[in-house]
């Protein structure tokens, strides 16, 4: 249960970073939506086919390990993240805080039950 905890802490955080804003301006911004959903579908497909034993993983706890990865990564390459802070940024946002946006919608939905579920966290299908 702290595992979970901590995710859940994680991608709040994450949310109030990025997804408040970047989720907004994907409703705004033509075209940005859809590379959303991209990289949405490619989150899913690494956590549930990239990651050993990826079913006895609560959905919640892999969403947060991805993001602290890429977000860890980023920083040991000296990459400055710079989130967006306007629908006109969201429109030329480079490809690290598309991803973290796209981990962010699928939070919002990583406790919905569907078809694919494989228990009360699995990740949202596709």
């Amino acid at each position: 249960m702290w595992a979970q905890s901590a995710a859940r802490k994680t991608l709040t955080r994450l949310n109030e970073q990025v997804g408040a804003a970047g989720l907004v301006a994907a409703a705004a911004v033509p075209g940005l939506a859809a590379v959303v959903d991209q990289h949405s579908a490619a989150v899913r497909d690494i956590l549930t086919a990239g990651v050993e034993q990826s079913a006895a993983v609560a959905g919640v706890v892999l969403l947060a390990g991805y993001a602290r990865g890429l977000i860890d990564q980023a920083t040991e390459q000296g990459q400055q993240i710079a989130v967006p802070v306007d629908t006109k940024g969201w429109a030329r946002a480079d490809w690290l805080s598309v991803r973290l946006l796209a981990i962010c919608a699928l939070a919002r939905t990583v406790d919905e039950p569907g078809p694919r579920a494989d228990g009360p966290d699995a990740l949202p299908p596709h």
